[in-house]
């Protein structure tokens, strides 16, 4: 079986959201959402293909599913003049693109520290490796530029913006790496309280 009975909860919302938001873009004209469509598929079949045997946990798995929905809802769904993506969340400081790409690459870097952990030996700097993961989920949002780039050469009028909105991107990208990397801090130093808890015993 592909799946196990609690991952299959996470299939069902995928199952849900990409027929919506496939229909909404394409009823729109929305060609720049079809090709991210298409994008989100490939990720979800690889990740059901390999899952049994990289078996990625329930937080990697929601994380990546609402990654997909808050993408598609950002460039489907208008508010005002604008899609969703344009909403400023916190005046100045944050839009709606901006947390998104904060929080899909965050949840970016965890696959990456998640894919790497068997290749790594025991005796490895936790800090160094955290580096390296971060600036992998960034190398990942630069892929995700270049996507983008495409987009905007081969689509017309799509919403991804100019040079500006580029590096924000690739900024709050960063950020989603910095954020991963504390809460991988905060797990292991859980983990290592409860281990040696239980060591301890009653």
């Amino acid at each position: 079986m592909l799946l196990t009975r609690r991952e299959l909860p996470v299939l069902i919302v995928n199952l849900l959201y990409i027929p919506v938001f496939t229909t909404i873009a394409l009823r729109e004209l929305n060609f720049e959402f079809v090709l991210y469509v298409g994008v989100v598929l490939l990720v979800g079949t690889l990740v059901i293909w390999k899952q049994r045997k990289v078996k990625f946990d329930l937080t990697i798995l929601w994380g990546l599913t609402l990654w997909g929905l808050l993408h598609m809802a950002g460039g489907n769904i208008q508010v005002g003049d604008d899609v969703l993506y344009g909403l400023q969340l916190i005046p100045v400081v944050l839009r709606y693109d901006q947390f998104v790409h904060a929080f899909g690459f965050g949840t970016a870097a965890l696959v990456c520290y998640h894919l790497l952990q068997p290749y790594l030996q025991k005796d490895v700097e936790r800090w160094t490796v955290f580096v390296l993961v971060m600036l992998m989920g960034s190398g990942l949002g630069a892929i995700n530029e270049i996507i983008e780039f495409i987009a905007v050469k081969t689509i017309k009028d799509t919403h991804v913006g100019g040079y500006d909105n580029t590096l924000w991107d690739l900024i709050f990208n960063l950020i989603g790496g910095v954020f991963a990397v504390g809460w991988l801090t905060i797990r292991k130093r859980r983990s290592r309280r409860r281990n040696a808890n239980q060591r301890k015993g009653p």
